[in-house]
């Protein structure tokens, strides 16, 4: 199934670099290596990866500078970030720049090409051009480049803004359960997740601001709804 998947890893550990392209390239995945952000930088004018996993502690360009460079450039590439650093503000930093997963050294191969395939059946040809654009109000929202444009001014999202935005829009006028989104987007419906899911909500509240005929409601521990006036 992953015969023409095509894998950016961006590590600057050699011989993990070497374990993990090897065990990729042995699932069918397609693999090419980055040493550091760089090299990734310029690896991505010819490659047209499906995924990227990257480490953020680099020399260089780090983890987080690369990513930076990604989605200012509108690529909407899903993103695993790889690190042996557990703060939450730096697994908060990931996602706010645009990472999908974030994974803690050290991982099972295993845990890795779980991550990778859930990724991929969750964004399926993000890295072309084929996917759906909105019309949200006056809105466009591009969930590839993971902007919104309004008058002529586009504001760029972060990864999970993007993802809970997109949840919301797909099921425009309905209520969508915040269980599914926690379970789809976070991996789980914990306390935190919830916490963390009625922030980005609230972000999203006021990047819609602009055009008073789109709101999100809040349906009291049920979930949210996206309506259109």
């Amino acid at each position: 199934m992953e015969d023409n998947i095509k894998l950016l890893l961006v590590e600057d550990e050699t011989t993990l670099a070497g374990i993990i392209r090897d065990t990729l390239t042995g699932e069918g995945f397609e693999v090419t290596v980055a040493y550091d952000g760089r090299q990734a930088v310029d690896l991505l004018r010819d490659l047209r990866p499906d995924i990227i996993v990257t480490d953020i502690m680099m020399p260089v360009m780090d983890g987080f500078t690369f990513v930076e460079h990604l989605r200012r450039g509108g690529t909407g590439i899903p993103v695993i970030f790889l690190s042996a650093r557990s703060a939450a503000e730096d697994v908060v930093r990931g996602f706010e720049l645009g990472a999908r997963d974030y994974l803690r050294k050290p991982f099972s191969m295993s845990e890795l090409i779980i991550r990778v395939r859930a990724l991929l059946e969750r964004y399926p040809g993000t890295s072309g051009a084929s996917q759906q654009i909105y019309q949200v109000g006056r809105y466009t929202f591009d969930p590839r480049k993971m902007t919104l444009t309004i008058d002529g001014r586009t504001d760029h999202l972060s990864g999970k803004e993007s993802e809970v935005l997109h949840y919301l829009v797909r099921d425009s006028g309905r209520t969508v359960p915040m269980r599914d989104i926690l379970l789809d987007i976070w991996g789980d419906d914990s306390y935190f997740n919830s916490r963390s899911l009625h922030v980005f909500i609230t972000k999203l509240r006021k990047k819609l601001s602009d055009d008073p005929s789109v709101g999100i409601s809040n349906i009291r521990s049920v979930g949210y709804r996206l309506t259109v006036k």
